[in-house]
């Protein structure tokens, strides 16, 4: 099974998150068309991968959505949609989902599953729900959710873009050896625009 159990510590009790990254993916047009209908039974965060710079991006942006939650102080409909937005450094939610969300164009697809409120004893059984869901509906080959699977889907002209990052010095003018001290500026860069959002 390529579904995980994201652990994240200080996550408020009776919270379960389920991560899964698809690679390939063929019917993304159909999965999107789900989220907007509001189908109850898709009620994910279909998240495209191409925009997610790392591993510590997408579980900072499902955190956000879980305090939000915990909160009561969502501005979207539920948690995942929260997810979506918490991921953008603007708070455009139609630009966030366009950004962010499914499209028909997503070839790499992160799905994420928030359940709450859900006992310890409870999580397999939930677990193997959701795996099952997603096996039956998405059309792509499930992958391990590292940060080397996940920076070979970032599109970083796409990341440098949204994040208004083309011409930072600290970016540019790098040879292939700094490549990976890039990328880790780059993620500071974006989790430092998602924590200054509406700010």
């Amino acid at each position: 099974m390529s579904l995980e159990r994201v652990a994240v510590e200080h996550l408020p009790p009776g919270y379960a998150i389920y991560a899964a990254l698809f690679l390939d993916v063929r019917n993304a047009a159909f999965l999107q068309s789900q989220l907007v209908a509001r189908n109850a039974a898709f009620e994910y965060a279909f998240v495209d991968a191409a925009a997610v710079v790392s591993r510590a991006h997408l579980v900072a942006a499902v955190y956000k959505a879980v305090l939000a939650h915990a909160g009561n102080s969502l501005k979207t409909p539920n948690m995942h949609a929260e997810t979506v937005l918490s991921l953008s450094p603007s708070v455009n939610i139609a630009e966030a989902y366009r950004r962010f969300g499914v499209s028909a164009d997503t070839k790499a697809l992160f799905a994420i599953k928030i359940l709450y409120p859900v006992a310890d004893d409870d999580s397999q059984a939930a677990a193997d729900d959701v795996w099952a869901h997603l096996r039956d509906n998405v059309q792509g080959t499930a992958v391990p959710l590292s940060d080397a699977t996940i920076e070979a889907c970032t599109d970083m002209a796409k990341v440098k873009k949204y994040f208004k990052l083309n011409g930072v010095p600290s970016l540019t003018g790098r040879d292939v050896d700094g490549a990976t001290v890039v990328r880790k500026e780059t993620e500071l860069l974006v989790l430092g625009a998602m924590a200054l959002r509406g700010l």
